[in-house]
């Protein structure tokens, strides 16, 4: 969640042949208050110069930025607050889990995600102390409502991927070099609208999976309503079984990119920032009105839409 672009994605064709995952199992099941015990909350400097301040735990409890009840746990922004210029940005929130995975699949069951002009929400994995040497996969990423979703790896020097690969969404840059091109990372961008912001929204949201083995990366993302969605997935099953889950959005494969040597043991982090080094970017390119900064400090009633809703997180090993 470092920086992307929109721009530099061509249709390219899709053909490595996709390697076979395996059958995990259910090893961290989080839901509701639990998110509240397996993440961390990170009061720091937004790393993409966002207009934000990230909250700690009590401040977020304190001001309702996160909210757990049952099967649901809320992760929001301030929608409250007019602010100065020259003052701290919008109070928002960004968790890391406790836990740390390599080998893993991990389901986030999401019902709802940040949407407005200037929001840049991310759900992604990463090794915070040892950037870019530990690698980055971003899972859930997009700036100012513009679908679809982007999904993307960060990486040291020496791992790209092929032209040509088994997956549904369309490859942009391929290599996955952060000093490459403004660290754009190789990217994916997926062929469904109903994948990010508004539309997903509005279809009651969805799934997203990844798998991460030292052969691959793969990336799934099933609508609330599609008629494919894997019954473990759906049902939050004790066991999953990724080989049955068919051809994913994006796949990363080892085959130009050792990928144990470039990806350490990663916490989980979800976070919301505002503008900064993306959203902010390519903000008068988005149909959002004013500026971003001035957008986000002013208009504060523009982000009661800019919260996500989790109903789980199951993470299989």
């Amino acid at each position: 969640m470092k920086f992307a672009l929109l721009s530099g994605f061509a249709a390219t064709a899709i053909f490595v042949s996709p390697v076979l995952g395996a059958k995990y199992q259910l090893s961290d099941n989080i839901v509701g208050s639990a998110f509240l015990n397996t993440f961390n909350f990170e009061a720091i400097s937004d790393p993409t110069h966002g207009r934000v301040n990230y909250v700690d735990a009590n401040t977020a409890r304190s001001k309702n930025l996160t909210f757990a009840s049952g099967d649901t746990f809320i992760l929001r922004a301030d929608s409250k607050t007019r602010l100065s210029a020259s003052g701290p940005g919008r109070d928002s929130v960004r968790i890391r889990s406790n836990k740390v995975y390599t080998t893993h699949v991990a389901v986030f069951n999401m019902r709802h995600m940040p949407q407005g002009c200037g929001t840049w929400p991310a759900v992604w994995e990463t090794n915070e102390g040892n950037w870019p040497n530990g690698g980055e996969i971003d899972i859930l990423e997009g700036v100012n409502d513009q679908a679809p979703n982007a999904i993307t790896l960060h990486t040291s020097a020496g791992c790209t991927m092929p032209a040509s690969r088994a997956q549904t969404g369309t490859a942009g840059q391929n290599d996955c070099n952060v000093a490459v091109n403004g660290n754009t990372g190789c990217g994916v961008r997926q062929n469904d609208a109903a994948s990010y912001g508004p539309g997903f929204n509005s279809n009651g949201g969805g799934w997203f999976t990844v798998e991460r083995t030292n052969s691959f990366i793969k990336v799934w993302f099933w609508g609330r309503n599609a008629g494919n969605v894997p019954s473990d997935v759906r049902n939050g099953a004790s066991s999953v079984n990724t080989d049955a889950w068919g051809t994913p959005a994006a796949f990363f494969p080892n085959t130009q990119c050792d990928i144990a040597s470039h990806f350490n043991q990663h916490n989980i982090i979800i976070n919301l920032t505002f503008c900064g080094d993306w959203a902010g970017s390519v903000y008068a390119q988005s149909g959002c009105p004013s500026t971003c900064n001035d957008f986000v400090e002013n208009n504060p009633g523009s982000f009661s839409n800019a919260f996500f809703d989790f109903a789980s997180l199951r993470v299989y090993t």
